[in-house]
């Protein structure tokens, strides 16, 4: 407060004493440059110190004083520090000053040394403080921003299970108003062009030509037919999954040509309608990716229990497999769009997606689904088509 009130209010003399007992290393430093400041503004300092450091740093004159009494009087410049030790101790040999000299000197390097270190300990204390303290907010930022993350990836994958939900009751729909209402009408259509192809025998031309209406009609039933079967397997409903994969599998080797073999465990039984629906839709995906990328002459299909608590689904080919630089989160940059909706599918079902070439060539590709049925398939009872 003194040296506050000195430098609030110019003082003409200002009177210091031995500031080494009460301040830090750093502190004394500053005094230091505070004294000199002063000294060259002409502010008379009365320092007391025994640190000859101090004294030889800032002061102009030095009075040495030993037990009340004036032994040494003189101006800084014109004195040594072995004149004013041996005026302290009352000594002249040179022999005999220099190990105190040493001894002083040691003493306040040594002082000196440990209040440096005790300052930069204080100082890397209060760093660390102040970097624990940022780093807990940082922490906290990071923590609630993953959480935020977290929240609106559940949101997301909500939605797109509701898009997929309703996108399924729309094929379900569509392909029954196909089957029971546009099919009906062109069949309908179909047996009253029956009749008048009688009736034209005698015609030739416009014989020929009803011929012609009656065959494209049975075509366009035949494709709308395997329309309905693409947006809804008319048999997963009634009989299964297993029933569906059946008759899908083999109306696509016979549409391709790609021989395929599909084994299923007979004991799986009905599965959740989702999760059943799912598995009809990685594993037409799939076949579908074969088909458009593929090259493939020989598909294998298997649906078994990996566990009491997961099915897995192979779908192996053997084609050209995927180059080397593919990336799974570049599918639809390369066009595999079909390997974009199994990933879809298989992350909404928090199941596992693994592709890799094989050995021999082509590519097989793995899912693992979690299921809530406990019961483990059995080892004997397999359908096997192909």
């Amino acid at each position: 407060m003194a040296i506050g009130r000195a430098l609030v209010s110019p003082a003409r003399l200002v009177i210091i004493d031995d500031p080494a007992t009460l301040l830090s290393y750093r502190y004394q430093q500053i005094l230091l440059a505070l004294i000199d400041r002063w000294r060259r503004e002409g502010v008379a300092v009365l320092f007391s110190s025994n640190s000859l450091d101090h004294i030889f740093a800032v002061c102009d004159h030095i009075l040495v004083l030993n037990e009340g009494t004036n032994v040494l009087e003189s101006r800084v410049d014109a004195t040594s520090r072995e004149e004013v030790v041996a005026a302290l101790i009352g000594a002249s040999e040179r022999q005999q000053l220099t190990p105190i000299i040493w001894a002083l000197d040691s003493y306040y390097q040594v002082r000196d040394q440990a209040q440096r270190l005790y300052h930069h300990q204080q100082q890397l204390e209060r760093d660390l403080l102040v970097q624990g303290t940022l780093n807990q907010s940082l922490i906290g930022q990071l923590a609630a921003q993953v959480k935020a993350l977290d929240q609106a990836n559940l949101a997301l994958q909500d939605a797109q299970r509701r898009l997929l939900t309703e996108r399924e009751h729309e094929r379900k729909y569509l392909a029954r108003e196909l089957h029971d209402q546009v099919i009906q009408d062109l069949l309908s259509l179909n047996y009253q062009l029956e009749e008048l192809e009688a009736e034209t025998e005698e015609n030739p031309a416009l014989h020929r030509e009803v011929v012609d209406v009656r065959s494209g009609i049975r075509t366009m039933v035949d494709d709308i037919r395997r329309i309905c079967g693409n947006l809804r397997p008319p048999t997963i409903d009634s009989l299964g999954l297993g029933a569906a994969l059946q008759s899908y599998t083999q109306e696509w080797a016979a549409r391709t040509g790609i021989a395929l073999r599909l084994e299923l465990d007979e004991s799986s039984g009905r599965l959740p309608e989702a999760l059943e629906l799912s598995i009809f839709r990685i594993i037409q995906e799939g076949l579908s990716n074969i088909r458009k990328h593929a090259y493939a002459s020989t598909v294998h299909i298997r649906l078994h229990h990996s566990s009491p608590r997961a099915l897995r689904i192979t779908i192996a080919d053997d084609g050209r497999g995927l180059p080397p630089d593919f990336d799974l989160a570049l599918l639809a940059e390369h066009g595999h769009y079909g390997l974009l909706g199994i990933s879809e599918r298989v992350a909404l079902l928090q199941g596992k997606l693994r592709l890799h070439n094989q050995p021999g060539g082509g590519l097989l590709l793995e899912v693992e689904l979690p299921h809530p049925r406990i019961e483990a398939a059995t080892a004997n009872g397999r359908w096997m088509t192909g």
